[in-house]
């Protein structure tokens, strides 16, 4: 067992799959300058990691986007397994906005950068809005979508944390719906700190699409807001059926 940039890693069956599909990636990495076809090994590399830690996922809501659409989904953050759930089973070309620690783990960092997921300078805040900037700018040019996981960081005891308003800010910018998204259960199988991938099952909730047509960056704040109070929401109808 060893710690690799603070990730625990106890699996072997994890690194080998992690060293394994990130040299895939970077090889076609050389021939795909879309990174479509990196996101398509991304996707085999979560299933991978799934199916070998034992973890079956749920999915509930995916009629409400078009797998052709351009979206910011918008997702609460528990665990360093959410990464692998929503690549596994979103069916739409994403990329992440990811701190820029990410980028420098290895293997995974080079499948970030090249696949073009975006790193967020969060000590410097004119970085960025330039970064926002640019994150927009993509999703208008190359009719993608975006992933983002507004708390800024894993939660560390499961309670929500209070959100960052970069999503908005990029959605409204783009003009492209925000997707509020629910992660429930993987802190269960893999807590902040933990080491060991626990087998068992969780579930993705895809919330309705909010339409961001006709909203300035001066409601980023209470599209924010709203996002939050609908996972929010989600998560305690969720608690209180447990």
């Amino acid at each position: 067992m060893r710690r690799l940039r603070g990730i625990l890693i106890a699996d072997p069956a994890i690194v080998l799959a992690t060293v394994f599909f990130g040299t895939i990636s970077l090889i076609v990495s050389f021939f795909d300058s879309t990174g479509a076809v990196q996101i398509r090994v991304a996707r085999a590399w979560a299933r991978t990691l799934l199916s070998v830690s034992g973890i079956r996922v749920r999915v509930e809501g995916l009629e409400q986007i078009d797998p052709a659409g351009s979206y910011v989904f918008i997702s609460n953050h528990l665990s360093y397994m959410d990464t692998p759930v929503a690549l596994a089973n979103v069916p739409v070309q994403f990329r992440f906005l990811a701190k820029r620690g990410l980028f420098q783990i290895p293997f995974l960092g080079t499948h970030l950068s090249r696949a073009g997921h975006i790193p967020v300078p969060r000590e410097d805040p004119r970085a960025a809005v330039k970064t926002m900037q640019l994150a927009a700018e993509t999703i208008r040019q190359k009719r993608i979508s975006l992933l983002i996981f507004p708390e800024g960081g894993r939660s560390h005891d499961g309670v929500l944390r209070p959100f960052k308003e970069g999503g908005a800010y990029i959605a409204i910018r783009a003009g492209v719906p925000v997707v509020p998204m629910v992660m429930l259960g993987t802190r269960e199988l893999l807590p902040y700190g933990g080491g060991v991938v626990l087998s068992g099952t969780v579930t993705l909730r895809i919330l309705e699409p909010i339409d961001t047509q006709g909203l300035t960056l001066r409601d980023r704040g209470a599209l924010t807001d709203r996002v939050r109070e609908l996972i929010v929401q989600e998560l305690s109808v969720s608690s209180v059926a447990a």
